[in-house]
């Protein structure tokens, strides 16, 4: 499945690693069943999916609102993919 990623172009034309990049690999991890690997990689992988969940949730199930949960769990998700990029950013890790 690795060969088939899309390289990050923020990287290779910047030599600098994007908000996002960890993201694919991460995906991959959690099929592989890889949890702590995946969180390691991209930390914002499981607030990812709660926001895809509530989304979804969102678009399918019309009768309930869920239009605060999907807002805020979008604010929480930027927050943790800003907050773990430049804590990667500072440590290099």
């Amino acid at each position: 499945m690795e060969e088939h990623m899309l390289p990050c172009m923020n990287k290779q034309l910047f030599g600098v690693e994007c908000p996002g990049c960890g993201t694919q690999r991460a995906i991959a991890f959690l099929l592989e069943g890889e949890f702590y690997e995946a969180f390691k990689i991209f930390p914002a992988i499981y607030t990812m999916g709660l926001f895809f969940i509530l989304l979804g949730l969102h678009l399918i199930d019309r009768n309930r609102n869920y239009s605060k949960l999907v807002i805020t769990s979008a604010i929480l998700n930027g927050a943790v993919i800003l907050i773990a990029y430049f804590i990667k950013m500072y440590f290099k890790l």
